[in-house]
């Protein structure tokens, strides 16, 4: 389980310093994908870095990254994790910074020895009050 909360927060303090190729170097060759952004989501290459450098060239800085309530289960050379993130950044162009706390459930297989991202769900909870806003005040 060591390995695998070591990928995940090395995944995590790469992102933060804008190593994209640091970043993916934790992904298989191939990864599902349901991020924050734009589209709906669906099979990836977990090495491309054309995504993920246009997505920070949104920001100021790369943003803040924090992984929270890391759960862990693992069985043979398949693992979940789950955890509550936070990401916090100043869009580009801005003054005002944001820190959003949402959801994330990450699939990982052991490929030739090493622990690897293949599958990475994230979500925002929504308003169920009718206005079906997301709900970007939550705090754990």
């Amino acid at each position: 389980m060591h390995e695998i909360r070591d990928v995940i927060l090395a995944r995590a303090e790469r992102l933060q310093a804008g190593d994209v190729a640091g970043f993916q170097r934790h992904n298989a060759p191939e990864v599902v994908e349901y991020t924050l952004a734009p589209q709906l989501g669906g099979p990836a290459d977990g090495h491309d870095p054309k995504p993920t450098e246009e997505w920070l060239t949104g920001f100021e800085a790369p943003p803040r990254y924090e992984v929270t309530r890391l759960e862990i289960t693992a069985d043979g050379d398949v693992a979940f994790a789950t955890s509550i993130d936070s990401m916090s950044a100043t869009p580009k162009g801005s003054d005002e910074s944001f820190t959003l706390w949402y959801r994330v459930t990450r699939g990982l297989r052991r490929i030739d020895g090493r622990w690897l991202v293949v599958h990475e769900h994230q979500s925002v909870p929504f308003l169920m009050d009718g206005s079906f806003q997301a709900a970007l005040d939550l705090e754990p």
